[in-house]
């Protein structure tokens, strides 16, 4: 492959534009002017371009004259080149990739070195707050799908040196962009290195699915355990609390999300909200989010144990049993809502938004009153499965949610068909899967519980205040 860092200014230029495919690519600009008698080119991606920018950078570059334009780079790159972000390039991989990313770049005639300016502007949205991670009271803006407003968001908050942003590629051709974010004297350095060496050590083509490709690669084993292996946020106040807890962040260009390592899983389970109330009623919001996935687990297998067992009931609470007429097994009858609400939860997210509403009316007839009357489903199934649907919504994972519904699915199917014996081994299922569960580090899915530590077990429970979980924390 020719060298287009040698030659004259001419067969560099040919030799850019066959490696860019000029010509071919209708939105890859090439732009020929003079610099102080000099012949210069831009390379530039018309997408990415900033047009007032651009204009002020030419005006300037046309008013240097040739008495002006000094015979070494190192004098030019000094004098003639205004105030802005430059790199100069050495190689031509990173000549592919400053141009790719967004960034200018300039060949000057009787220069061999090759500059990238940054004047690129990136579409994006605005931080509005994330639809998936609002909070009751907090701020309210969101991580966006562009790097570098990412980082500003964090930075925003977290005013301190030792904040660090490492940035990596990853992808043959994707080339994504990714910033590993930690705090210098909090995060563990052993921790650090192995996350940078995973990451270094991964061979992709492309991050086609962005992290949620990030993370197979990075974790390659266990995904047949439903339990999310990493904590996903969408809000840059969590990421900020979670840094200076002395976790890593990554994240990676064109996605909204921060990832964050390692995670166990009642750091999953805690929500912002927990912080931004007084700490009875944080703990209140924590605790009641906590039973509630506990009882969407067991509510459904149990009752149909009890309908098996009807002499199990006592008589004060005979009305949970079904009373009218019973057309199909109940076990199918719940297997059968499982998957018509994920069908519903679809059928909404790919529902035009001026259609949602009549849509979610019409369903809610159909599913609620026309289904029993027809005897498909009895109401009382109805009414659980309802809860359950509800309590899916009360944690913000949404891979957390999934989880408990594929544990409570295997609870219910072994229970229908093996009674007690199999509500007996679904639950030991389902206190196992956890246990299999390794956070990226090796360290046990359930800490703090194990390995024990009483105050940070303490501390997931119970919402303490600030001030003594800040003295807690750096003892």
């Amino acid at each position: 492959m020719p060298d287009i860092f040698q030659g004259d200014f001419s067969q560099r230029d040919e030799e850019i534009k066959k490696l860019l495919h000029i010509g071919e690519c209708f939105d890859l600009l090439r732009r020929r002017f003079a610099i102080g008698g000099r012949q210069a080119v831009f390379y530039a991606v018309d997408g990415f371009l900033r047009g007032d920018v651009a204009e002020k950078i030419m005006e300037f570059f046309y008013s240097v004259s040739s008495e002006e334009m000094p015979q070494d780079f190192a004098g030019f790159l000094q004098h003639q080149i205004p105030y802005m972000d430059i790199i100069k390039l050495k190689d031509q991989e990173a000549f592919i990739h400053a141009v790719l990313s967004g960034m200018s770049c300039l060949l000057v005639e009787g220069y061999s070195e090759i500059l990238a300016l940054d004047m690129r502007e990136y579409p994006s949205r605005s931080v509005d707050e994330p639809d998936k991670d609002k909070v009751l009271r907090g701020s309210r803006d969101g991580f966006i799908e562009s790097l570098i407003p990412n980082i500003a968001l964090i930075r925003r908050r977290i005013r301190d040196v030792n904040l660090i942003f490492s940035l990596e590629n990853i992808g043959r051709s994707s080339r994504t962009d990714l910033a590993i974010c930690y705090m210098k004297g909090r995060v563990k350095e052993d921790v650090l290195k192995l996350v940078k060496e995973r990451l270094q050590s991964i061979d992709v083509d492309s991050l086609t699915m962005n992290q949620e490709s990030l993370a197979e690669s990075i974790f390659q084993k266990g995904w047949l355990n439903p339990f999310p292996k990493f904590k996903y946020t969408e809000r840059p106040d969590t990421t900020a609390a979670c840094l200076l807890e002395g976790s890593i962040v990554i994240l990676c260009d064109n996605s909204s999300a921060a990832m964050i390592i390692p995670s166990s899983l009642f750091d999953i389970i805690e929500d912002a909200n927990d912080y931004y109330f007084p700490p009875v009623t944080g703990t209140y919001l924590r605790l009641s989010r906590m039973v509630i996935n506990v009882v969407a687990i067991f509510l459904t297998p149990l009752f149909i144990l009890l309908l098996e067992h009807s002499e199990w009931v006592p008589a004060s609470l005979d009305f949970i049993l079904i009373k009218d007429a019973v057309n199909i097994p109940p076990m199918i009858q719940l297997l059968i809502l499982e998957v018509a609400i994920d069908g519903l939860r679809m059928a909404a997210v790919n529902t035009p938004g001026i259609l949602n509403t009549p849509l979610s009316i019409v369903a809610g007839i159909v599913f609620g009153d026309y289904t029993v009357n027809s005897g498909w489903f009895n109401s009382e199934i109805m009414l659980y499965m309802a809860f359950v649907a509800v309590a899916n919504y009360t944690q913000s994972n949404m891979e957390l949610g999934y989880a408990i519904k594929f544990l409570r699915i295997q609870l219910l199917i072994l229970t229908g068909l093996f009674g007690l014996w199999g509500f007996v081994a679904g639950t030991l299922v389902i206190l196992i899967t956890p246990l299999l569960n390794r956070t990226l580090t090796g360290r046990n899915y359930l800490y703090p519980l194990i390995p024990f530590n009483g105050i940070q077990l303490m501390q997931r429970f119970f919402r303490i205040s600030l001030h003594r979980y800040e003295k807690l924390h750096h003892r």
